[in-house]
């Protein structure tokens, strides 16, 4: 994945966010302690967060703090998201061959903040959706391509190879699927995929 792939999916969620501005984002989002503000608002923080730890490479930079106000307007939290997406995809391109940065599930090249971009962009707008009583609904090879990259453990086949949005919120312990539980707990593999060891970290 790559810095348009950023772009892309910060545009689908923008289109999205922006055409719930006018609704109520202080409202919980059901099952979680956030409201509609919080998930937008930490979306776009870690956005630039993961700019500022791919450039800052494999050491945890621990000397700033980066935070985005969820008591924002709505329509001022969606355009943060795609101003601070500009600059992530934009360090993403950047990045020479070989980079890595810090991130506490593992260490991501660009390819993977990539994805853990995109991740958490799609599945955050999904969570605020729920709390407006909203259905989002990402483009599919846009949710296939981050399954792919952060749950190469994620089941392929049935509703999965038919829904990879479904899948894709399933892997982040959202939702039951076909057969499968929801998951208690979740992680994603964020490093190169050729160092996956094959396992399934969450069975």
């Amino acid at each position: 994945m790559n810095g348009d792939d950023v772009r892309s999916v910060a545009a689908a969620c923008q289109s999205f966010l922006h055409g719930a501005a006018h609704l109520d984002w202080t409202a919980p989002i059901p099952g979680m302690s956030w409201t509609v503000s919080d998930a937008v608002a930490h979306a776009a923080q870690g956005l630039l967060w993961y700019a500022v730890d791919l450039s800052a490479g494999p050491d945890e930079l621990r000397t700033t703090e980066l935070r985005v106000r969820p008591d924002s307007a709505p329509a001022e939290l969606v355009r943060t998201v795609g101003a601070f997406a500009a600059v992530l995809a934009a360090t993403i391109d950047a990045a020479p061959p070989g980079a890595r940065g810090w991130e506490q599930w593992g260490m991501p090249d660009a390819d993977g903040f990539a994805a853990i971009a995109c991740d958490e962009l799609l599945v955050h707008t999904g969570d605020a959706a729920r709390g407006l009583g909203l259905t989002f609904t990402p483009p599919p090879e846009l949710a296939e391509v981050t399954l792919r990259r952060l749950f190469p453990w994620a089941p392929g086949d049935g509703e999965a190879a038919q829904d990879p949005w479904a899948t894709l919120l399933w892997a982040n312990g959202r939702t039951e699927l076909e057969g499968r539980a929801r998951l208690t707990r979740w992680r994603w593999h964020c490093a190169p995929l050729a160092e996956w060891d094959g396992t399934d970290p969450t069975a």
